[in-house]
């Protein structure tokens, strides 16, 4: 299950204001049609004749659950006139002609009732479904507690109510577009824009054989024409298009002078474990389509280790799922799948405790005494206790970190970073739990992971953070998706050496590095991206694609050849068609104004802009680029009225107080500009330019020494900001200040040097 919160950073979206008059209507999903010519899913009974096991075990799978039709065998919430207070409002769970109800608050902050369609999950918790008029299924944030057998609410430390972007009538718990992707069988969402309608489908209500093995008609095709040898040689794929045989004639084997199992041949294809990133992996989903056996990266664009999805060093933080921590690990890179620890049909681990890990490390080595020094049997002497932390989701979702790391307590004196040691012994710092570590094995801990430093740093804007962001992209024996970081955070434009890493990775075969490149060089100048990003509107990868097209939006291509512009032209509709696809959220359809605009198109730019806003009103980035889009037309009066709209929905956003002070700085009302600016700048201090800004207002308004005291505060939380040193030395000089101007001065230098 997913904790929809925790997604809003990546999918921010809201349901327009809408009416439910009593039960809501079910729509009917719409029947799925074939994805390739001659491939139909047939759904998982199929599979059941022959593959018994494997069905059985599927059975009483999660996956299994993933989704279900509501009634007395699925529903496991008490719906026999339970009562459930929260916010203010008393929620009643029912159940009459075998049909289940709550009566909570609707959109409009209203009790009613609505009926219960599906059940969403089976452990630890269970959700449940409404099914509204137009389509949606919404998510409802009372919870159901399977193990402690209770009602709970998914913000317990909040209050949740109709006019909030988290309640459950609003798109942030809409199943459609946030959850369905991963909780049925070839979903396909069908968001109609103009009447802002769902209707979509499935072949299978929950997760079933075809969701991991595609379509399988053309397999029990294959299955009934067995006895025809000529057949069955022909089509050594068995009529699947995902053979998921990676593990296939594989083995793993301890030699005597080692105490870890090395794979018999090397794993050279990632077809298993992009199956499970299709689910297992934060992504963004740019188009409808995917099943198992195409190209991931032709329907998903994934999330790098950001902050605040992960810790500095690559720990889960934000609900991320699995694939990108388990691209982080050593075992990944020696060859290990996901099979190798799970049994994929049941969901269950290939064996109990630390027999999973023992399967290839020595367990006189590693499950004793003196590699873990904690009592046998007991919880520090569990492998994933050391190696597989768990962080808390959906108030009661233990989940384990899959980069699979040693436990580095001294990084977490350094800079912050949680550690296992600290999480039991609570009571103790990190200082002594690194001390006990460097006493057991006589030295400070070396992790698979070493990028941890440059990335806090980084997250600091410390002095100096640069150059060891160039250092971890340019290490080969990084994880690439550590390096692909890294490209990520690093300003192509800064110097020549930032420059040839970014050229080189643009160029890579990994397509993880070339879309951390591209995030490198997309606010580069013209030229650069002219120059450098133009042979990606061809690579045969579509997230590559468009972020090539979405890159070079702003260039004129005037001396460009017809080749190019021909390139071009197919990505940018790629490009768009993604947006027009996620239409169904306003950060979608910001983006898609965002590109008009940059392709001077001002009027789809505003059209699409004014639809976010009817679509989400509380989406704060629409109102700030339709205000910059008056702004650049002259239309300054249309600026402030529309961040004055924002404002009445989001009062306390930063960043619309700032573009306000901006505008009023520009209509020449100094005193209500400097107040704006101020307030941003106290909403949002980590904001570097917030700061900047508020500065040089004040210093215009002859307020030097308040300027000099902002800035000198804004300096020492942003050391590494060149903007700021620069008006430093300058406010300090005019102040005649040599002093301090000239010692200013010889931090920007320093600064800049170590760029």
């Amino acid at each position: 299950m997913t904790d929809l919160k925790n997604l809003l950073l990546r999918l921010p979206a809201l349901i327009p204001g809408f009416i439910v008059l009593g039960t809501a209507v079910a729509v009917p999903s719409v029947a799925a049609k074939d994805p390739e010519p001659g491939a139909e899913f047939v759904g998982s009974s199929a599979c059941s004749s022959c593959h018994v096991n494997q069905y059985q075990a599927w059975l009483g799978s999660q996956h299994r659950a993933a989704r279900q039709e509501a009634s007395d065998s699925t529903v496991l919430g008490n719906f026999a006139g339970a009562r459930f207070s929260y916010a203010g409002v008393t929620s009643t769970f029912s159940k009459r002609d075998e049909k289940f109800f709550v009566k909570t608050d609707g959109p409009d902050g209203k009790l009613r009732e609505f009926q219960v369609r599906y059940t969403f999950g089976v452990e630890p918790l269970q959700q449940y479904l409404i099914e509204m008029p137009d389509g949606r299924l919404q998510a409802l944030s009372i919870a159901w507690s399977v193990k402690e057998k209770r009602w709970f609410h998914l913000y317990p430390k909040e209050r949740i109510n109709h006019s909030d972007d988290l309640h459950w009538t609003r798109a942030a718990q809409n199943w459609n577009g946030m959850c369905a992707d991963c909780h049925s069988t070839r979903l396909r969402k069908n968001y109609d824009p103009e009447s802002n309608r769902f209707r979509t489908s499935w072949s299978e209500v929950s997760v079933g054989c075809e969701a991991c093995h595609g379509p399988g008609s053309q397999h029990i095709s294959w299955a009934n024409a067995r006895r025809d040898a000529k057949y069955a040689a022909e089509d050594t794929a068995k009529g699947l298009a995902a053979k998921l045989d990676e593990r296939h004639g594989v083995s793993w084997t301890r030699d005597a002078m080692s105490a870890t199992a090395h794979r018999s041949q090397p794993r050279t294809t990632e077809r298993e474990i992009y199956v499970c990133a299709q689910c297992h992996s934060r992504r963004g989903q740019i188009a409808d389509g995917y099943t198992a056996g195409k190209v991931f990266l032709d329907y998903y664009r994934p999330a790098l280790l950001a902050d605040p999805l992960y810790y500095a060093d690559g720990q889960q933080h934000d609900e991320v799922y699995d694939w990108a921590s388990f691209l982080q690990s050593k075992m990944y890179a020696n060859g290990v799948t996901c099979s190798d620890c799970h049994e994929p049909h049941g969901g269950k681990l290939r064996a109990e405790g630390n027999a999973v890990c023992t399967q290839c490390h020595s367990p006189t080595q590693f499950d004793s005494p003196s590699h873990h020094h904690h009592a046998a049997g007991s919880t520090g002497a569990q492998c994933a206790t050391c190696h597989m932390p768990t962080e808390t989701y959906m108030v009661i979702d233990p989940r384990h970190d899959h980069s699979l790391r040693i436990p580095r307590p001294d990084l977490s004196a350094q800079i912050g970073t949680p550690n296992a040691c600290n999480t039991c012994h609570s009571t103790r710092d990190a200082r002594w739990a690194a001390a006990q570590i460097k006493s057991w094995f006589g030295h400070d801990p070396q992790s698979y992971q070493r990028f941890a430093t440059a990335f806090a740093h980084s997250n600091a804007g410390a002095v100096g953070a640069v150059k060891e962001l160039r250092a971890v992209a340019g290490d080969p024996s990084e994880s690439l998706i550590a390096r692909a970081t890294a490209l990520s955070r690093l300003d192509a434009n800064a110097n020549s050496e930032t420059l040839d890493i970014v050229v080189g990775a643009l160029r890579d075969p990994s397509p993880l590095l070339r879309i951390g490149a591209l995030d490198s060089l997309s606010a580069a100048p013209v030229q650069l991206k002219s120059r450098y990003a133009m042979p990606l509107l061809s690579d045969p990868l579509r997230t590559i694609r468009i972020e090539a097209a979405s890159a070079l939006a702003d260039v004129p291509f005037t001396s460009a050849s017809a080749d190019q512009r021909a390139a071009f032209d197919r990505a940018a509709k790629e490009y768009m068609d993604s947006q027009r696809y996620n239409a169904d959220r306003a950060d979608a359809r910001v983006n898609l104004a965002r590109f008009h605009a940059r392709r001077g198109d001002t009027a789809h730019a505003e059209q699409e802009l004014k639809g976010a806003i009817a679509l989400d009103p509380l989406f704060v980035p629409t109102y700030v680029n339709l205000a910059d889009l008056y702004r650049v037309q002259g239309r300054d009066a249309d600026a402030q009225q529309v961040l004055r709209q924002g404002l009445e929905r989001s009062p306390r956003s930063a960043v619309l107080h700032h573009a306000l002070g901006l505008a009023l700085v520009r209509a020449r009302q100094s005193d209500k500009a400097l107040a704006e600016l101020a307030l941003a700048a106290k909403l949002d201090p980590s904001n570097a330019r917030f700061a900047y800004v508020y500065g040089v207002a004040l210093n215009s308004a002859g307020r030097a020494d308040a300027a000099i005291e902002t800035l000198v505060k804004a300096s020492a939380a942003h050391p590494a900001d060149i903007d700021i040193l620069q008006a430093l030395v300058s406010f300090y000089r005019d102040r005649g200040n040599a002093a301090e101007a000239q010692r200013c001065a010889e931090r920007l230098r320093d600064v800049e040097s170590e760029r």
